[in-house]
């Protein structure tokens, strides 16, 4: 797993919960050490440890966590990069719903190594969307939940989410499109800001 994603995770800890709990989560999850290196890669067995470490010490739901993760990854203004890169998918909610099969290489022009979880979006009749995932590391559809979350509310539009396991394994985030022009979305330029 690309090491990224393992930051990612012990910076929401760290943020979210401080870093002691961090520390906790890390003794629990016994990887020997408490900090990721985002450029490296490690072992796949060692994220699942460190979710369910991280769902134990917090004595909190790994779905809930998992969403919360997503949430954070695009709301979080150390992140921006993150929110930009997602905006760059279209001038509306619905545009951005139908890059999404193409995140993984948008992910890639940031991070050439990063390789996220395979996406497919199935558009349905009447602003119904199904998100569907597949990941080596069950709850990536969950994360993309929060991620879906926070950029309808980017966008202006009302949206109802709702994940579920498929039988086969797969992720599926339900989406129903409401009202694209619900509210005012966020300002957004292409080009950042010059400060």
């Amino acid at each position: 797993m690309h090491g990224l994603i393992n930051r990612s995770v012990q910076n929401f800890v760290c943020d979210t919960f401080g870093k002691d709990v961090w520390l906790q989560v890390t003794q629990r999850a016994d990887l020997g050490f408490s900090e990721f290196e985002a450029m490296l890669s490690y072992k796949d067995d060692i994220t699942p440890r460190l979710l369910d470490s991280m769902a134990a010490v917090t004595h909190r739901s790994l779905t809930d966590l998992l969403e919360d993760i997503g949430t954070y990854l695009v709301s979080t203004p150390k992140l921006e990069g993150v929110r930009r890169l997602l905006r760059f998918g279209g001038v509306n909610f619905e545009e951005f719903l139908q890059s999404l099969d193409d995140l993984p290489d948008r992910a890639k022009l940031a991070v050439s190594d990063l390789d996220l979880p395979r996406m497919e979006l199935d558009e349905k009749p009447d602003g119904q969307f199904d998100l569907i995932c597949q990941s080596p590391v069950p709850g990536f559809g969950l994360v993309m939940t929060g991620v879906l979350r926070v950029i309808a509310d980017d966008y202006g539009a009302l949206v109802v989410l709702d994940h579920e396991t498929t039988a086969d394994g797969f992720e599926r985030v339900s989406i129903t499109l409401i009202d694209t022009d619900f509210a005012e979305g966020r300002q957004f330029e292409l080009g950042a800001p010059i400060i």
